[in-house]
């Protein structure tokens, strides 16, 4: 009679941790040597210019021949497409963003910043689900908003209701069964 093998747990990894890999030959085409400063962008310009702006490329000046292979490389230019709206403010507010950039980075890598006027790609944020709530929790919601004449208000009142003791219960810890 044979054994059963023991059989190993999976070993999952963040999808981040692959995004370096499989990203890695055409970031690098662009300049990026690595998705951190793409991921990173909110973070460093701030949400509101992130919202507005995308970095494009990063392009390094080429070393002559006899340059120095110990030396540490010029600063680069940081190619920024940015929404026409918003093209004056980056321009103002670039040398933060170089100052910033090169935080993130913790060297001098971007000398300034090269901005390309045109439509940012935009994610849009997907609404959570509403939460699911039992028979009793919706009458016992329907019967607090019960005396409330305006529909609209009403509606508005049952909608909250529902939201929060659902994610009240989704928040709770489970008790184990024993």
């Amino acid at each position: 009679m044979r054994k059963p093998s023991p059989r190993r747990k999976p070993f999952s990894k963040p999808l981040a941790d692959f995004i370096d890999v499989c990203l890695g030959p055409s970031l690098a085409a662009q300049g990026f040597a690595t998705s951190d400063v793409l991921v990173a962008w909110p973070e460093i310009v701030g949400e509101r210019l992130a919202e507005f702006t995308q970095p494009l490329k990063i392009e390094w000046k080429r070393k002559g021949p006899n340059a120095d292979p110990e030396a540490r490389p010029e600063p680069a230019t940081l190619i920024v497409r940015v929404e026409s709206a918003f093209a004056l403010e980056l321009q103002h507010l670039s040398p933060i963003v170089i100052e910033r950039v090169n935080a993130h980075y913790g060297w001098r890598c971007i000398g300034k910043i090269v901005l390309k006027q045109g439509p940012v790609r935009r994610v849009k944020p997907q609404k959570p689900p509403m939460p699911v709530v039992g028979d009793e929790d919706r009458q016992r919601i329907g019967n607090a908003v019960g005396p409330i004449e305006e529909e609209g208000l009403k509606a508005a009142l049952e909608r909250l209701g529902t939201a929060v003791v659902g994610t009240a219960k989704a928040a709770r810890p489970r008790k184990r069964e024993e």
